[in-house]
């Protein structure tokens, strides 16, 4: 038992004692009848959910036993959330639920739920009689006409479901045959047929004394299981705090909670950021629900019942986090204009935030005051209260398909953390005031005062699971945790480059096969490759276009792009072509944005989303970073959120400057582990990059960032004016297996005899080192000007084996010189042995100004010229 581990206020033997306290029962209830005053919740399941949070609280216990021998690395714990198995108990274990890092109650429950183990509700109420009546009299006691019908002998035994060696409470089974029982030859009170048959309680022993009267004991509580679904769950949670590797969804990789088989998503700790997803995914589930197109057989993919409800919780002072308000906004403005999504906000209020206080009413008043998200809320420490409301709202939404949430109003026990002495900000009186409110002792009181179980009985529960968790916790110590680096990054972004491949093939053979036909409907009779040279805009498009058409699944949305087409008419015609619940305008938050394409992703989509500028995506950026990337590595795979972000980026621009607008800062996605970005530069690179990652996110669920050249999108010249060199044919089907673009690979110019200087660059770079090259060849230089095309893989072995080529090395770097990407590859050529000369041209390290002045911070043709000519002279 884990009773010498207390927090500072000694909880648990504060709890304990309290159970101890507790009187027996006047009279036993049948675990089977309902709860009184407790709703639809039976004896059974307030039982159970008392399991769930003993389970929870223990498991609290010992990861703050095993942090005090440096063995545990997670003491943020669940203590006075408890309530949360209540909300778990009112939902389906396959409605998919995000949740905060206190809900280990519910993560309990739900595992009882998967595995079969949680009871069914009440057997329904014979007629004539009210739900809530109980057979017994007044007193306690069982009325004459309930033994009118005693069972038989072999009937008492078959009811029996005492523990093998045990007796029922408080009775003997009679041995005799009872009166009335047809085997006895004797007539009794049931054959007269002027009484009413009352079921015994499950499992009574029934005793007669020497004058025949009948007397009933109801056993006492069942045993828990040593190997039930809540131990289940406290292995997973104790592996979890000690990192180990077996640990069934991170893997040792982080302590969260996540299990496919529950329908659990992992979340981070970041405060909040899950909730947008919970938005995306809701609205997903309602868009294929309504008829959209899911990915069906595939083993890799998430598959949600098409009438689920998300549940995602959250802590009160989460409440005031950016990508909190973004998700209740965008929740309330889809639900205004008429879409539906069926999520339910579970908003679990202690109170606080580390130390800083909501102030009294505002969690409430802000909850209250969101348009278009139905509001319920009760006493979060009352299992009996909170599945009531809980109950109440999984149904509106369900029923509804529409968002509401939760205000659950909780204590904090054990302060934030191991580390925290809550003392420092929290009194005495206030700290007792919340232990009195522990959510255990409500749901044993209860229990007790609904007759079906003792204080003793409770504490015995509490410490049989006390010591089973115990055994768990110096067993979970013995098992494996990550060794090496190769098993860390394993599950951080694996790629298939070959199925990826073959993937861009199977496209390739179906738009020119059974697909030919629907092509050339949605090209309106002339397929891109028939209608000359293409810009990058219309190469993007196109590509666009056809995607759509090989993934069922793909959404296209983002600010502007349906209606209007996108600012720069890149998704021109898409929705006209495809439907507008696949092409779609969303309201101006990037957040959101992202959101809705993680919940599509983790759905079974293929969302496309866009964000209209670079320098907008830094609003949002985190939900690339602690959400989309972190996915696979948080959840070995189980879970996935597939995308490919478009974005419009780098400086450049014409005519509409600043730096808004001409934002050339990519250091923070390039940061983020796992994540692919692409940097298209020509047209015929455009196309078949995007292939590749529609192809990436599809086979391997990767999150792809596709970085548009703003300033080359529309770009038809290259040395001179009607040139036409920047433009380029599109492929038809035929060739796009021959032309596809792997992830990290670059491609490679050579400029008179190539030999003397290597340029690797990339984007509006390209164009630049190009027209610098040509203007060195005029003086006898040959050089090879490399397009790294990815940030992100770099493609090492290219940069490599053209800087080794030639010996000299100058990297044009349009972004900043702080933080660039020059400093990348740099660093490769460095770490890779390149012992030739080398030197960088990048902007400087400014926001990029408006009109002609941000011609002083950028990279210049002729800043590249000198460069070279700088480099040569060495």
């Amino acid at each position: 038992m884990l009773s010498d581990v207390t927090s500072p206020h000694d909880l648990d033997d504060r709890l304990r004692a309290d159970l101890a306290a507790l009187d027996a029962p006047d009279h036993r209830r049948d675990l089977r009848e309902p709860l009184p005053d407790g709703g639809s919740l039976t004896g059974a399941q307030a039982l159970a959910l008392f399991d769930a949070q003993l389970t929870s609280r223990l498991v609290d216990l010992a990861g703050r036993w095993l942090r005090g021998f440096g063995e545990g690395y997670y003491t943020i714990g669940s203590a006075g959330h408890e309530g949360n198995a209540a909300v778990a108990a009112a939902l389906r274990p396959t409605d998919p639920a995000l949740l905060h890092y206190r809900s280990g109650a519910f993560y309990c429950l739900r595992a009882a739920q998967a595995a079969g183990e949680f009871p069914p509700d009440a057997p329904p109420v014979p007629a004539g009689r009210e739900q809530d009546s109980d057979p017994r009299d007044s007193d306690g006691s069982w009325p004459d006409s309930a033994w009118a019908t005693a069972p038989s002998e072999a009937e008492a035994r078959a009811g029996s479901a005492c523990p093998a060696g045990s007796d029922p409470t408080g009775a003997v089974s009679h041995q005799d045959p009872a009166p009335g029982d047809p085997a006895s030859g004797a007539a009794g009170p049931a054959d007269s047929g002027d009484v009413d048959a009352v079921l015994l309680p499950d499992g009574a022993g029934v005793t007669v004394d020497a004058v025949g009267d009948a007397t009933v004991g109801v056993p006492g509580l069942p045993s828990p299981s040593l190997d039930d679904a809540f131990a289940g769950a406290a292995r997973d949670m104790l592996r979890g705090m000690v990192a180990s590797a077996e640990e069934p969804i991170a893997g040792g990789r982080h302590k969260v909670f996540g299990r496919a088989d529950l329908a659990v998503v992992p979340t981070t700790s970041t405060i909040a950021s899950h909730l947008p997803r919970a938005v995306g995914l809701g609205l997903a589930l309602e868009r294929l629900r309504r008829g959209g197109r899911r990915v069906d057989g595939d083993p890799e993919v998430a598959s949600w019942p098409l009438d689920a409800v998300v549940v995602c919780s959250f802590g009160d002072a989460s409440v005031n986090h950016a990508t909190a308000t973004a998700a209740f906004n965008t929740a309330g403005w889809y639900d205004h204009t008429g879409l539906r999504i069926p999520v339910l906000f579970v908003c679990e209020d202690n109170g606080l935030g580390i130390s800083v206080r909501s102030p009294e009413g505002w969690v409430a008043a802000m909850l209250r005051s969101r348009p278009g998200i139905r509001y319920f809320d009760a006493d979060g420490t009352d299992v009996v209260a909170s599945h009531r409301a809980a109950a109440e709202a999984t149904a509106w939404v369900r029923r509804h398909r529409r968002p509401a949430v939760l205000h659950l109003r909780t204590v904090r026990l054990m302060g934030h953390a191991g580390a925290d002495a809550e003392t420092a900000y929290r009194s005495p009186a206030e700290i007792a005031a919340d232990v009195a409110r522990d959510p255990l002792l409500v749901t044993a009181r209860r229990l007790v005062a609904g007759g079906y179980a003792s204080g003793e009985e409770l504490l015995a529960r509490y410490d049989e699971r006390g010591w089973q968790l115990r055994r768990i916790a110096e067993e979970v110590l013995d098992e494996p945790k990550l060794a090496t680096p190769v098993e860390v990054v394993a599950e951080l972004a694996p790629r298939r480059p070959l199925r990826v491949s073959r993937a861009v093939a199977d496209a390739a053979a179906h738009a020119a096969g059974p697909g030919a036909g629907a092509r050339a409907e949605a090209f309106g009779g002339k397929p891109p490759e028939l209608t000359g040279p293409l810009t990058l805009a219309q190469s993007i498009n196109a590509a666009l276009a056809d995607g759509m058409l090989d993934h069922p699944q793909m959404a296209v949305f983002g600010e502007d792009v349906a209606a209007k087409g996108g600012v720069y008419g890149v998704t021109k015609g898409l929705r006209d072509r495809f439907g507008v619940a696949r092409v779609f305008d969303t309201l101006l938050d990037e957040t959101s944005i992202l959101g809705l394409g993680l919940g599509a992703g983790l759905a079974g989509m293929l969302p496309v989303p866009e964000i209209q500028y670079l320098a907008y995506l830094h609003n949002a950026e985190d939900q690339l970073r602690g959400e989309a990337a972190s996915m696979r590595f948080f959840s070995r795979g189980a879970f996935r959120n597939p995308m490919v972000v478009r974005v419009a980026g780098l400086a450049y621009q014409e005519g509409f400057g600043g730096h808004f607008h001409n934002d050339n800062s990519v250091a923070v996605l390039r940061d983020v582990p796992g994540l692919v970005i692409a940097v298209p530069a020509r047209p015929d690179d455009a196309a078949p990059m995007l292939r590749t990652c529609l192809a990436a996110a599809r086979v391997d669920g990767a999150v792809c960032v596709f970085l548009e050249p703003i300033a080359l999108y529309h770009t038809r010249d290259l040395h001179a004016d009607g040139d036409g060199e920047w433009l380029a044919e599109y492929a038809e089907p035929g060739a796009w297996a021959d032309r596809h673009v792997p992830i990290g690979r670059a491609r490679v110019y050579g400029i008179g005899s190539a030999d003397d200087l290597t340029i690797i660059t990339f984007g509006n770079g390209v164009r630049m080192s190009l027209r610098a090259a040509a203007t060195l060849a005029e003086e006898g230089v040959g050089t090879r000007v490399v397009d790294l095309r990815w940030l992100a893989p770099l493609p090492v072995a290219d940069i490599i084996r053209e800087a080794s080529a030639t010996g000299r090395v100058l990297v044009v770097d349009e972004t900043r010189r702080s933080g660039g990407v020059g400093e990348g590859v740099l660093a490769t050529l460095v770490d890779t042995g390149y012992v030739g000369a080398a030197r960088r041209v990048a902007a400087l390290d400014s926001f990029v100004p408006l009109g002609p002045a941000a011609h002083q911070v950028l990279v210049s043709e002729e800043a590249i010229t000198e460069g070279a000519r700088t480099l040569l002279a060495r």
